[in-house]
C-alpha cells in the first residue's frame, strides 16, 4: 500500500491533465518566467529606463535612492501577497512569492554575469518590455504573477472579464508618469514603448477563454 501511494504521488509531480498542470510544469514556467523577467529588467536598468507596475515603481525608488532592485522589488510587493491569498488563493499566493524572489535574486547577480558594453535606450525599451511581457505571460498561464498590480490585473480579469494586459496599462500609466521626476522627456519616451510593448504583449496573448489551465 506504501509503494502504490509512494507511486501515486510521484506520477502526480509530473502528470498533467487537460485542465491542471503538474508540479514539474509549475516549477518550470515558474522559474523559466523569472528568468525571462529578470532578463528583461536587466535591459531596462542597464540602459536607465523604466517600466511599469511595481517593477516601475522600484526603479523609480532605485534611481531616487540607490538602493538595490531587487531588494526594493521584493519588499514593495509584500502587501499584495495579501490580496493574492485572499482573492485567487494559496497556490497563487505561493506561486508569485516564489517567481518575485527569484526575480529579485536574478537582477542583482546578472549585471555581473552578463557584460553590456552599449544599448540604444529604444532597442532596450522594446526588447526589455518584451522579454518582461513573455515571462509574465508564461507565469500568468501557470496561476502565478510577478505581484502588484499584475495581481490585480488577474484578479480583475477573473472577476469582471477586463483583459489583463489592458488593465495592467492603465496601472502601468499612472506609475510613468511619476518617472518625469527622475527621468529625461527622451528616456520616459523609450519607457513608454518598452510599456507598451509588454503589455500587449499580454493582452494579446493571454485569454482566460483560451487557456484554462490551472
Amino acid at each position: 500500500m506504501t509503494t502504490t501511494t509512494t507511486r501515486r504521488s510521484l506520477n502526480g509531480l509530473w502528470t498533467s491533465q487537460s485542465d491542471r498542470h503538474s508540479a514539474l510544469e509549475d516549477a518550470q514556467a515558474v522559474t523559466a518566467g523569472s528568468m525571462l523577467a529578470s532578463l528583461g529588467v536587466l535591459l531596462l536598468s542597464s540602459a536607465g529606463l523604466l517600466t511599469g507596475g511595481t517593477a516601475g515603481v522600484a526603479f523609480l525608488l532605485h534611481y531616487a535612492t540607490g538602493y538595490a532592485f531587487g531588494l526594493i522589488f521584493f519588499i514593495v510587493n509584500l502587501p499584495f501577497y495579501w490580496i493574492a491569498y485572499r482573492r485567487i488563493g494559496l497556490g497563487f499566493c505561493v506561486k508569485t512569492f516564489i517567481a518575485i524572489a527569484v526575480t529579485s535574486l536574478l537582477t542583482e547577480f546578472l549585471p555581473d554575469a552578463i557584460g553590456l558594453a552599449h544599448l540604444q535606450p529604444l532597442v532596450a525599451a522594446v526588447f526589455g518590455g518584451l522579454l518582461i511581457g513573455t515571462g509574465m505571460l508564461v507565469l500568468f498561464r501557470h496561476r502565478a504573477s510577478l505581484g502588484g498590480f499584475g495581481i490585480l490585473a488577474l484578479y480583475l480579469q477573473d472577476r469582471f472579464g477586463w483583459r489583463a494586459g489592458f488593465v495592467q496599462l492603465g496601472f502601468d500609466s499612472c506609475v510613468l508618469v511619476c518617472s518625469f521626476f527622475v527621468a529625461s522627456p527622451f528616456i520616459i519616451a523609450c519607457s513608454i514603448a518598452g510599456a507598451v510593448v509588454l503589455n500587449l504583449t499580454l493582452a494579446i496573448n493571454h485569454r482566460r477563454d483560451r487557456y484554462i489551465a490551472m
